[in-house]
């Protein structure tokens, strides 16, 4: 998780999407912004600042502005004063607005930014709110591949040299997207939603060992790849051991917790003969039913549950054998 990002990121950062225009003092583009939360200041304005949230974006909407307009000029300078003594980040009029000479002369004054947007204050709030949300969100990076196997982002880990990137290359091969190679950086959004990117410097190239990098985007086209994708399933790579009890049927999901937030997760040993690429696009298939409702191993169980307590004789025929044998 960063801990700030300064007033001139931001405003780089989103001059397009939330269509700003700076109003008064580039002075102030060194000042942090710290918190994802804005505050429109009201009561601040009216006189009441000892719960004022200075610390955050100051929203300037049609009420705030309207206020300002009520007030006598020694009033307006008395008000504005006392709100431009905290140190905020930045001031925002929404709505077209357009700002109170005494505020733009006191924020150069004060070295705060002013900004304007035409944007209505609540798509403003929601546009902004999500990119904050984003750029505080909680976050780590782990060693893996990320692929969108049918809509279904899996992460592919383990030891170091066990595969994964090969896996991911034949995925690719075979139709799905790369989200990322060797380093995935994940960030755990508000909804508990795991999204997994690369990094800027080796996004879409792959390492193999052998031939080196290659540039998926280039060697597969565009649809090779993606930016970024939800993170759904873990598939863990790991060496094949006799003496270990794998997973045989499937019955319990077993899950594992990434910033906290728990996703499935599935221990796949590797051997010669095995096609990884094939059982992980029947993970992705699988997970895909089991998101509609359907749980392969829950059903056999009822069904086979539901045959023996119909089966009356107690010396099992031939049908029992095979259900037992494919249990086995």
């Amino acid at each position: 998780m960063i801990e700030h990002i300064t007033v001139g990121t931001f405003f780089k950062e989103n001059k397009e999407r939330l269509k700003l225009s700076l109003i008064s003092s580039e002075n102030g583009f060194n000042r942090k912004i710290i918190k994802s939360d804005w505050h429109r200041p009201g009561l601040a304005l009216a006189g009441f600042v000892d719960l004022f949230s200075y610390d955050r974006v100051q929203l300037f909407g049609n009420t705030e502005i309207r206020y300002t307009k009520s007030l006598t000029d020694k009033q307006l300078i008395q008000s504005i004063d006392r709100f431009i003594e905290f140190e905020i980040p930045c001031i925002i009029l929404t709505n077209g607005n357009k700002a109170p000479k005494y505020l733009t002369e006191a924020s150069r004054r004060r070295y705060i930014s002013i900004f304007a947007t035409p944007l209505t204050t609540t798509t403003f709030t929601h546009l902004m709110g999500a990119y904050l949300d984003m750029k505080f969100a909680p976050r780590t990076s782990t060693h893996g591949s990320l692929v969108d196997v049918y809509g279904i982002g899996l992460l592919v880990t383990g030891r170091s040299g066990i595969g994964k990137s090969e896996v991911a290359l034949d995925l690719v091969e075979r139709g799905h997207r790369l989200v990322a190679d060797d380093v995935v950086i994940i960030t755990r959004t508000a909804e508990d939603i795991l999204i997994g990117k690369g990094s800027d410097m080796s996004e879409h190239h792959i390492e193999i060992r052998g031939v080196g990098l290659v540039d998926v985007k280039k060697v597969f086209g565009i649809t090779g790849v993606r930016i970024q994708k939800r993170i759904e399933v873990e598939v863990r790579l790991q060496d094949w051991d006799a003496t270990k009890d794998w997973e045989r049927v499937g019955l319990d999901v077993q899950t594992t917790k990434i910033l906290d937030v728990e996703i499935p997760f599935v221990n796949l040993p590797i051997n010669p003969g095995k096609n990884m690429t094939v059982i992980c696009e029947t993970i992705a298939m699988n997970e895909l039913m089991r998101l509609h409702g359907y749980h392969t191993a829950k059903d056999f169980n009822r069904r086979l549950k539901e045959f023996m307590k119909a089966k009356k004789s107690i010396v099992p025929d031939s049908t029992d054998l095979s259900l037992r044998r494919d249990v086995e």
